[in-house]
């Protein structure tokens, strides 16, 4: 894979051009002056363009393209626009105010493969309303469709969806690794490192003592998510922290599981209450009971989006480490492939 490409010939610009790259997992083509750069000036990803040697590269005439960065450590000068313009670029970056923003860049240009993925969230109205299932079973039919899936486990006092999976002894990262590890990830580094079953990877928590979950790490996921899979379905707690919160900003549509009895639309209703203040597309699944649908959708204040049956044997599948039969002929694994038809972009 080819690497952006840098030219310059301040050396104390490089060190932070080659420290900044590193903070996004990416390597360097260095050229200091512009001939040692047309080897790779159409094939870098990125070039990113010192204001020391602007002028050098506009008299080189090199042939015009995109993702083209002049990087400066003095924004006003007047003369940064023109170099800007002479030599090509769609952007002036000021170090060290706009850093941040080019390890974004940095990162982007390392991206393989890069993506569109949705991010789909699911709470449960209630404790044991089937949220965790759905999430599971929604991730695993997107998966046998061949689509990239990134099922993320957001709750850490839930058990493991791992383990709902039975796939809780599978080597590779959980969320403890990953928080640990400071900066953006990339799609590529985050797909080698989580437990995968086929097209679908898996990122949920380590046994025993866990923490919760920074915003930050949780943006960092889902960016990265959201660049390498097609698509990435999030198992939300019931009480929202700061991770679940920046889930549900970033969701296209959120599922809310509820139940058709009185303390489950009760329940369900506080859940909504505050899943609207960091979303808008919040649709209800729900459970039958003994509330008529019209009541609990009246109650509920948002669309249904479909009815999660009763799984008979349920309980005894998921202790075997299994998942209900989602085939074409069963309603759990017809109403997973409606919700897939109707939640993510036509292909």
């Amino acid at each position: 894979m080819h690497r952006p490409l840098v030219i310059t010939e301040d050396h104390a610009l490089l060190d932070d051009l080659v420290r900044i790259a590193a903070a996004a997992g990416a390597q360097l083509d260095v050229a200091h002056v512009p001939a040692h750069a047309r080897p790779y000036w159409n094939l870098a990803p990125l070039v990113a363009v010192g204001a020391d040697q602007a002028d050098s590269v506009a008299a080189a005439a090199p042939p015009a393209r995109e993702q083209v960065v002049l990087v400066t450590r003095e924004p006003d000068d007047p003369d940064t626009w023109r170099k800007c313009v002479a030599v090509g670029a769609q952007t002036v970056v000021s170090l060290p105010s706009d850093e941040r923003h080019l390890v974004e860049r940095f990162a982007d240009a390392m991206e393989p493969d890069p993506r569109s993925g949705s991010v789909i969230c699911v709470i449960g109205g209630r404790g044991g309303a089937g949220a965790s299932v759905l999430a599971a079973c929604l991730a695993l039919r997107a998966s046998a469709d061949h689509l990239r899936t990134l099922l993320v486990d957001a709750d850490p006092l839930g058990g493991g969806i791992d383990a709902l999976l039975g796939h809780e002894e599978a080597s590779g990262a959980r969320w403890g690794d990953l928080v640990a590890r400071e900066g953006r990830i990339s799609s590529s580094a985050l797909q080698a490192a989580l437990p995968a079953f086929g097209d679908l990877a898996v990122l949920s928590f380590h046994r025993g003592d866990v923490a919760p979950i920074p915003a930050q790490a949780m943006r960092s996921v889902l960016e990265a998510g959201s660049r390498g899979f097609d698509l990435v379905v999030v198992d939300l707690p019931r009480h929202l922290d700061p991770a679940a919160t920046e889930a549900l900003t970033r969701a296209k549509t959120t599922l809310v599981v509820a139940t058709a009895d009185i303390r489950g639309i009760l329940s369900a209703s506080q859940v909504l209450s505050e899943t609207r203040k960091h979303t808008a597309d919040i649709r209800a699944i729900l459970r039958p009971g003994v509330l008529d649908e019209e009541v609990v959708v009246s109650s509920l204040g948002v669309p249904p989006a479909g009815n999660l049956p009763d799984q008979p044997r349920l309980t005894a599948t998921l202790n075997r480490g299994e998942l209900p039969r989602l085939g074409p002929r069963t309603v759990l694994g017809n109403l997973c492939t409606s919700l897939l038809q109707d939640l993510l972009p036509a292909t």
